[in-house]
């Protein structure tokens, strides 16, 4: 038997980082209820990595980035489920305009900002090795969820 090629989920996650303080929503669906993770989503079809990235950000958020000032500092590879695996792609925003305000209500129950050196306990584990891969420095994949 012959085996299959992978399907993941591509996601973009985005980093807006302030001095020591970075960025979190807290998720007001049902994946993750309450939890914190950086404004994130899915790729569509045919965009460009940085082209979502920034897309998404400001679907959420309403700041605007320049895909060019988008800098990959990690990526994750998570296994949610027997049948789903995904591709984290984190992004660091080297530049960027506006504040940040909740654009989505009905997905995003907070926007706030966090220091590095206090994050939140309850961050989704999926989003947080991302964060902390990118925040520890060092090697720039985790393999989240596989074993």
């Amino acid at each position: 038997m012959t085996p299959s090629p992978a399907t993941p989920v591509i996601d973009t996650h985005v980093i807006l980082r302030d001095g020591d303080k970075v960025l979190l929503s807290q998720r007001g669906g049902p994946y993750g209820y309450g939890r914190w993770h950086a404004p994130s989503g899915k790729l569509d079809a045919g965009e460009p990595l940085t082209n979502g990235a920034a897309r998404e950000l400001s679907e959420e958020t309403g700041v605007e980035v320049d895909p060019e000032h988008l800098r990959l500092v990690h990526v994750v590879h998570h296994k949610q489920d027997a049948q789903t695996e995904r591709i984290g792609l984190f992004f660091l925003a080297t530049t960027w305009k506006g504040e940040p305000v909740n654009r989505e209500p009905e997905k995003c129950l907070d926007l706030r900002w966090w220091s590095v050196h206090e994050l939140p306990e309850d961050i989704i584990a999926y989003p947080e090795a991302g964060l902390l891969g990118y925040l520890k420095g060092g090697e720039q994949l985790t393999e989240h969820g596989w074993s």
